[in-house]
């Protein structure tokens, strides 16, 4: 099959999205809701007029537009169940369209629209009485967080981490020297090349993503600049899926937009949910975090080994490690809701069948290289 000409496919795709937008107008039932999707869709029927233009000072004939099974689907699935049914595959839409045309002349402006409807989108997704989308959830259970409880859950999961690649280490030794003073070596080198890989991790994480918000930052200015007309009806339209009337969404966003400076900070905040003052945090005090929760659960396994040698070690270091898997089994149910033995013993049980894995096949290499 020939390749399809990028105009033609953006034109279809802008098309597409139009037929889309205005079918989760026609089924909203919040009349607030409605009219931000009814402006998106005479957006997209803009961009598509722009391709219409782009093709034919090309030359190119552009065919009968006719949504494919991928649109029907959903509109039938927003007609029959409503639009939150759908608003994580729009956004999903929307996000491959500002890739689509990253690589495309002429696409500047169009691009930052399509990324404002997606933004759009994610803030209805937020508000809407159908809940949090997959999406948000994610973001909400991520382990990079560092704020509320999931802190609290990404120092259980750092520390989880040490304590059960430590302890799995530790007994494969183990079982191929018996609890030799070799035990201790290979605990305190685990211990070290799992905190460091942790740390760099985590500092690569905080730092790309500072660096992404920067850049976002920086082109919401370039649009703040270029286009104050558009950043005031998306901005309105942000207040409007808050429950704030037409009327006074568009008076405060053109009260906001008369400060620049002031703009480009709440649209950060309000868009793109960024305080542009931490930029999602430092990554130094991430990696060392990350790195003193790591090393506090490997050090529990390894810290037997320090005093005591042989099958003696190898007993306490178990004893030692299923009661920190059993506390941190407890604190997980903070987010869970489940039972505190249930989660507590589910922790030790996996954990100490990975530690009787390794030691096996710990014993069995020490057997055949002692001969």
């Amino acid at each position: 099959m020939a390749k399809q000409d990028p105009i033609i496919a953006a034109y279809l795709d802008e098309k597409a999205s139009t037929y889309l937008y205005q079918a989760l107008s026609e089924v909203e039932k919040d009349p607030r809701l409605a009219e931000v999707y009814a402006r998106i869709a005479k957006t997209e029927i803009h961009h598509s007029e722009k391709w219409k233009a782009k093709a034919a000072e090309k030359g190119l004939t552009l065919p009968e537009f006719k949504p494919d099974w991928r649109t029907r689907t959903l509109a039938h699935l927003a007609r029959r169940f409503g639009p939150s049914m759908v608003l994580p595959a729009v956004q999903n839409m929307e996000r491959t369209g500002v890739v689509d045309y990253s690589n495309m002349d002429g696409a500047t402006v169009m691009k930052g629209e399509e990324q404002s409807h997606s933004r759009l989108i994610n803030q209805i997704m937020k508000t809407s009485k159908g809940g949090l989308s997959g999406a948000a959830v994610a973001q909400l259970e991520g382990r990079h967080r560092s704020t509320g409880g999931n802190s609290l859950r990404a120092a259980v999961l750092g520390a989880n981490d040490g304590m059960v690649s430590n302890l799995s280490l530790v007994m494969g030794v183990a079982g191929a020297t018996m609890g030799g003073k070799e035990v201790l070596v290979a605990g305190v080198a685990g211990l070290l090349a799992g905190a460091i890989s942790m740390a760099l991790g985590e500092w690569l994480s905080v730092q790309s993503s500072r660096e992404l918000y920067h850049y976002q930052i920086t082109t919401e200015k370039e649009e703040i600049e270029q286009s104050p007309e558009e950043e005031i009806q998306e901005l309105a339209l942000i207040y409007q899926t808050r429950g704030i009337s037409e009327e006074e969404a568009q008076r405060m966003a053109n009260q906001l937009l008369a400060n620049k400076d002031a703009a480009l900070e709440t649209l950060a905040r309000e868009e793109l949910g960024i305080d542009p003052e931490e930029l999602g945090g430092s990554a130094w005090e991430a990696a060392i975090t990350s790195f003193l929760l790591f090393t506090v659960g490997a050090i529990i396994p390894l810290f037997p080994f320090f005093f005591l040698t042989g099958m003696t070690a190898v007993f306490v270091s178990i004893a030692v490690s299923a009661v920190g898997l059993f506390l941190l089994g407890a604190v997980i149910t903070l987010f869970t809701g489940r039972s505190i033995w249930f989660s507590g013993m589910r922790m030790v049980l996996f954990g100490l069948l990975a530690a009787a894995v390794t030691f096996g096949i710990g014993r069995l290499i020490g057997v055949s290289i002692g001969g």
